[in-house]
This record gives C-alpha cells, sequence and structure tokens, in this order.
C-alpha cells in the first residue's frame, strides 16, 4: 500500500505541472511563464518540479512530448480508417486536413511550432520530429516509393522539405488575420506541391 500511494502521489503531481505548464506555455510563451508561477498554481513544491523533471525546461520538454505525441496520433487514427490506406494522395490529403487544422489551436502554435525550436535547439527539435511529424511523413514516403506512387527520390530529404513546407503552411495560418481562408489557400497549395512527385496514373 505504502508504495502504490507514493506512485499515485507521484502522478498526480506530474500531471498537475503538466496541466498547469501546458496552459501557461500555450497563454504565454516559455520565456515569460516562471518555474515558481507554475509550482505555485499546480499546487506542489519547488522540490517536485526538481524531482519530477529536472527543471522548466525539463517540464518544457514532457509538455511537448505529450503534445506531439497527441498530434500525431490524431492523424494516425485517421489514416488508419481510411478505406485504403494505400492510397496516397488520399492520405496525404487527410492528413495534411488535419495537421493544418490543428495549426488554429493555440498550444500547437506556441508550443510546438514557436518555442520547441528555441528551447530544444535545431538537432534537439529534429530528434522530436523524427519521432512524430517527420517520422508519419518519412513511412508515407517510404510506403509510397516502395509501392512506385512516386518518382524515385531521397525519401529522407523529401521528408525534410515537405515539413518544412507544411510547418511553414501551419505559421501562415496561426498568424493570418483571416485564418480560414488561409487553411484553405495554404492546404490548395501544400496539395499542389504534393502532387508534383506522384507518378502519373
Amino acid at each position: 500500500m505504502p508504495r502504490r500511494s507514493q506512485e499515485d502521489r507521484s502522478r498526480t503531481t506530474r500531471a498537475a505541472l503538466e496541466e498547469v505548464g501546458r496552459r501557461l506555455f500555450a497563454e504565454r510563451g516559455y520565456v515569460h511563464v516562471s518555474a515558481e508561477e507554475i509550482v505555485t498554481a499546480a499546487g506542489v513544491t519547488r522540490g517536485a518540479l526538481h524531482h519530477h523533471y529536472g527543471d522548466k525546461r525539463g517540464l518544457f520538454l514532457a509538455v511537448l512530448e505529450r503534445l506531439e505525441g497527441e498530434n500525431a496520433a490524431e492523424i494516425t487514427r485517421a489514416l488508419a480508417q481510411l478505406p485504403d490506406p494505400g492510397d496516397l494522395p488520399t492520405a496525404m490529403a487527410v492528413g495534411l486536413g488535419i495537421f493544418l487544422e490543428q495549426c488554429r489551436r493555440p498550444e500547437t502554435v506556441r508550443i510546438a511550432m514557436s518555442d520547441a525550436l528555441a528551447v530544444l535547439g535545431w538537432q534537439g527539435w529534429r530528434e522530436l520530429e523524427r519521432r512524430y511529424g517527420l517520422g508519419l511523413i518519412t513511412d508515407m514516403l517510404d510506403s509510397a516509393e516502395r509501392a512506385g506512387l512516386i518518382t524515385p527520390a531521397p525519401v529522407h530529404v523529401l521528408a525534410q522539405l515537405i515539413l518544412s513546407a507544411v510547418t511553414e503552411a501551419g505559421l501562415i495560418i496561426a498568424h493570418a488575420d483571416d485564418p480560414e481562408t488561409a487553411r484553405l489557400q495554404a492546404e490548395q497549395s501544400m496539395l499542389l506541391l504534393i502532387s508534383g512527385i506522384l507518378r502519373p496514373a
């Protein structure tokens, strides 16, 4: 019982810190939120933050990992429900549409698209994306290349270029005066770009 009770307390503490961190990071950004503010709002001690995450940066990384995981899982679930998962144009259109919709969410814009690169550095951010967004794109292109659906190309380079273009499309939407129009234009433009790698039917 004591061990279970300690595990439960730890789980509750982590959940409180991540929930508060996620909310504050999304509202004001990483640099404008202090560790003291986080622990006060979460109702825990500064020692609890250090014990579970090391520091504010460690907490940010945990929040970012969870957010990226949730966003990637949302896209993966949608792709798994397609009648023909091997239909690359449809799969890319569906995945792109969901991602661009995610880019309208303040927490995705602030945490994943604005602060992540600054906090992690380029290499750290790329390693993270390899497990999530970049990983999804690479897997899709690998499958398409094996099936002869796309023009032969270095898939890892192509995936990085597509990720960069998709991220830029997301930023266009996030900072647009008219997000709905920007989303439609960004989606149309991205699909036009992606269609260029498909083999003629």
